[in-house]
């Protein structure tokens, strides 16, 4: 129910970081759709978690708090000057943990919706492993990175969330 809520700030977040990793938005400024998204989507997870009466609501309410803390790290290095090595770390455990995740949602996809998530999945477990590569690893990806960031931004969170925000999905 809430997944629109959370997608919508999810689209916002990965957009402008993109845009931010393009150098068309500065650091200091990019915290704050950052910390927005990270106690946005960390709230829903909270929320989510209260009525969590299954297993599969805990797993949920889990997967998006890695993003949620993803989020709050970026900030945070934003505003410490802190070099990301910590995060890239962090984002390898987010894209193992997510890729799983991928894997079974894709082999039991019976609809449309559901497809578009396993792909969703799949992407941002790609993602999370592109930014392992720049920050931990200090490959020379960053236009890669942010092209992939902008379009994972538009294509799995910010159309999307519209869509069900408006009854298209």
């Amino acid at each position: 129910m809430l997944l629109p809520l959370s997608l919508l700030f999810v689209g916002a977040v990965l957009t402008l970081n993109g845009l931010g990793m393009m150098n068309r938005i500065a650091d200091k400024e990019i915290v704050v759709i950052n910390l927005a998204a990270a106690f946005i989507t960390g709230t829903v997870a909270v929320l989510s978690m209260t009525g969590a009466d299954t297993p599969e609501t805990v797993k949920a309410a889990a997967l998006t708090l890695l993003f949620s803390l993803t989020y709050l790290w970026v900030g945070m290095n934003r505003l410490s000057g802190f070099d990301g090595r910590g995060l890239g770390w962090f984002s390898l455990f987010v894209a193992i943990s997510v890729l799983p995740e991928a894997a079974v949602t894709l082999r039991h996809a019976t609809d449309g919706m559901t497809l578009w998530l396993g792909l969703c999945w799949a992407c941002w477990a790609g993602l999370w492993f592109l930014y392992f590569l720049l920050l931990a690893l200090r490959w020379r990806l960053e236009r890669t990175a942010a092209a992939a960031t902008l379009a994972g931004g538009i294509l799995t969170a910010w159309m999307p969330a519209l869509a069900m925000l408006y009854g298209a999905a």
